[in-house]
Formats: C-alpha cells, sequence, structure tokens
C-alpha cells in the first residue's frame, strides 16, 4: 500500500495506539477503557481478538480468562453467553487501586461488533488475531464482520490496520483483502536484527513490523525504515523510552497511557 501523506500510516507520522484501550487508566479491553484511549488522543483502538466456543470473536488478550475476570479456563472452552455473564473489570480495581472506580465493577467482555456498533466508522481499529491455530476460521469471521460494519473497503487509508505473528493468517487476509494494511509482530530475545531477505520477504505482504520496544535498536529501526516498511514499537509507558524511540525512527508506539504520549507529541 502507498502511503499519502494524509494517511495514518504515512512514513511521516508517528501514530498513537491506545495498548488494549487505556489499559493503565482502566480495565483492559473494555468499552470503558477504549473510551478513555479515544479521549487522551489516541489514534487508534487496539483489539485483541480471542474466539469463544460458538465462533463469536470478542476483545480479549489472553488465550485463558484468568487475569481479567473473576473466573477461570480458556476463552474457547465458553460460549457468549457464559463468557457475558463474568466480571471483567473490578480485577483492575484490586490491582490499580489508584486508578480504581466503582463503575469498572462488573463491567462485560466486549465482542467484536460491540465495539464497532459503539465507536462507529469514525473510530480507527488496529486489530491482532491471537492463536489463530487453536481458532479456526477466526480470519474468516473477521473479514466477514468487516465487512458486515462496512469497514471494508475503508474510508480513509489506514482506518483498519490487522497484525499478527501468524505469517499465515496475515498471507490468508492480504490474498483476500489486498488492500488492507497488515503488521507482521516479530518476536526476539535478544537485540533485534534482520536481513534484507527477510525485509524484502516482508514488504511482498506487509506494510510494517511490530516489535517489543525492549529489543530495538536504532540500527534495525533504520534498516527496517530504509526498506520502506512502517515500525511499530510495543508497549512503551514511560516518556522517556517514547521520546527515544521516537528519535530513532519508529512510526508508532502501543502504550497503556496514551495521554503520555499525547503529551510528548505535544498534542
Amino acid at each position: 500500500m502507498k502511503n499519502s501523506s494524509e494517511s495514518l500510516l504515512s512514513v511521516n507520522r508517528m501514530i498513537n495506539i491506545a495498548h488494549r484501550g487505556a489499559s493503565g487508566h482502566a480495565p483492559e479491553h473494555t468499552i470503558k477503557a477504549y473510551e478513555l484511549g479515544e479521549k487522551m488522543g489516541a489514534d487508534y483502538i487496539e483489539i485483541d481478538l480471542q474466539m469463544t466456543k460458538d465462533g463469536e470473536l470478542v476483545a480479549m488478550h489472553d488465550a485463558d480468562i484468568d487475569r481479567t475476570t473473576d473466573k477461570t479456563g480458556f476463552v474457547h472452552s465458553f460460549t457468549l453467553k457464559e463468557l457475558k455473564e463474568m466480571d471483567a473489570g473490578s480485577w483492575f480495581n484490586l490491582e490499580s487501586p489508584g486508578a480504581a472506580q466503582e463503575a469498572y465493577k462488573g463491567l462485560k467482555i466486549p465482542t467484536l461488533q460491540e465495539v464497532f456498533e459503539h465507536f462507529g466508522s469514525d473510530a480507527n481499529y488496529y486489530i491482532e488475531i491471537k492463536q489463530p491455530d487453536e481458532s479456526p476460521g477466526m480470519t474468516a469471521a473477521l473479514i466477514r464482520i468487516l465487512k458486515e460494519y462496512q469497514l471494508i473497503p475503508a474510508e480513509r487509508e489506514g482506518a483498519i490496520v490487522i497484525q499478527s505473528f501468524s505469517k499465515e493468517s496475515l498471507l490468508e487476509i492480504h490474498q483476500q483483502e489486498p488492500d488492507l494494511p497488515l503488521i507482521q509482530l516479530l518476536s526476539y530475545k535478544q537485540p533485534a536484527q534482520i536481513t534484507e531477505r527477510e525485509l524484502s520477504e516482508l514488504r511482498e505482504y506487509a506494510t510494517g513490523i511490530g516489535v517489543n520496544y525492549l529489543y530495538l535498536n536504532e540500527s534495525f529501526i533504520k534498516d527496517v525504515r530504509e526498506a520502506d516498511l512502517l515500525l511499530h514499537a510495543y508497549t512503551v509507558n514511560e516518556k522517556r523510552e517514547m521520546n527515544a524511540l521516537i528519535n530513532w525512527g519508529v512510526t508508532g508506539i502501543f502504550t497503556n497511557y496514551p495521554d503520555r504520549l499525547s503529551e510528548v507529541l505535544g498534542k
């Protein structure tokens, strides 16, 4: 995809991605967290997708519900009705007493459709496909729902971005919807390095890559940018690191505190 200067994905623009919503201030992947992210100046609502036992797509980072609800088990072992009976907010009040609010108690896990219905076509969505191998049909369901809500083809370049660690899932999407911007997540356990061949292969289907900021370095970022790929760093919560990454040339930052990044960007 070619990037216009007005595009959210312009190489000359730095985007603010509310990681799981404004998850430093509200329970992650709830409507409250997404609303707060928008108010704090985020360019994107980030949605991690898991699939329920009955084939519904819900906003949830972990494969299990243990950390962010009052129950235990894997998302794929529950129906949507069962998930909707769970409390997805009270845990945050216990873990983050300084940000706790009474309104967070009893919050529900939203479906992808509910997020789209709430925020509409004016919002920008950054969607991650999680564990697609364990949930056959997830990619097809995502494309179907995006079409159902008339979000593809997108009204604005970059209004919808899809990311995944699964190259196979991204290639599947690219074959069906070649104009959708795709971000290939890459995992490193040491300072990031990448070859020209790898960059060339990525450019065949991806608009950019996503990398844990802890393993980024200026040389790596330079190589990626010179290959005409975007680079989105996750998950950066301190202003010092935000400034350093911006100076190195990243084109987007995931943060639990989009208000902090907005301040760094002077918004």
